[in-house]
Formats: structure tokens, sequence, C-alpha cells
């Protein structure tokens, strides 16, 4: 992917990732395309696959894997665990405020993406961030480093 067009100034441990994953049961994925050759859908459809909860994202389609799609982060009518971000960094802030508003837990800037002030204005209000990783490959980290006893 394109390389992130803020660095982290400061972002989630493996061990926070770990917890995140682990604990996370509704990912509400912003900017989800119903598109299969898309990183978002593809993503998407990989954490459905694992057993998450998907809620779309996008005022531009009503459905997407086989789940409503919502306009916004605001209009989801029930609690998100993950705010995951495939949007312009632009749009970064006011979706970070809508989930700060939602009381989700987590922002995550997919990979590519890092918003430092909307990082840090996430964490004042409580909400763990991770940016410029990809949902799916640090999943995959976590399956494949998780040893036989979890």
């Amino acid at each position: 992917m394109k390389p992130a067009c803020e660095m982290p100034l400061a972002n989630a441990s493996s061990v926070e990732i770990r917890r995140i994953l682990e604990t996370a049961k509704t990912i509400a994925v912003v900017g989800l395309s119903e598109k299969p050759d898309r990183d978002s859908y593809q993503v998407a459809a990989y954490l459905q696959r694992q057993g998450y909860r998907i809620i779309p994202v996008n005022p531009n389609v009503t459905e997407v894997l086989d789940q409503p799609a919502y306009p916004s982060v605001r209009a989801i009518p029930e609690a998100v665990d993950i705010v995951d971000i495939f949007r312009k960094p632009e749009a970064i802030p006011a979706i970070v405020a809508e989930a700060i508003e939602a009381r989700a837990r987590v922002i995550w800037m997919q990979e590519g993406l890092a918003h430092n002030a909307a990082a840090d204005q996430a964490r004042a209000a409580g909400l763990q961030v991770v940016m410029n990783k990809c949902l799916l490959k640090e999943h995959r980290r976590l399956e494949t480093t998780r040893k036989p006893s979890d």
C-alpha cells in the first residue's frame, strides 16, 4: 500500500493489538466497498470469516457482505468495538469524532493511514488507537504466533 501520510508518533503495542483483536466482536469498516477486488472488501470478508461482526459504513451502498450499510458511524444503531478506517487522511478527524460520540473502543487506521491529531483526540476520549497497520495482517500475525495452549 501507499506509505503513511504521517508517521505515527504513538501507536498501540503488539500486546495491546493482541488484546484488541481477542476482545473485539463488532467492527465498523468505514469506506467498505462492495467491489471484491478492493482492499476494504478483502479485509472485511476475511474478518467476517474469522467470526467478527462486520458493519459496512459507506453512504454509496445499501449492503456489503450480506450486511446493511450505514452512511456514517453515527448512524449505526448498535455498539461498535473497532472503527476500521479505509478513507483519505482528510476524512479521518470527522470519523474519529463520530467514533468518540458512538463510544467505540478502538480507532484503527489501515495500512498507509495515520493522523496524529485525530489519534490524540481519540486517546483523550479514552479510545485505543492503531495507525498504519492492516487489521487482516495483524490478525494473521496473531494467529501464527498463538501458542497451542492459548
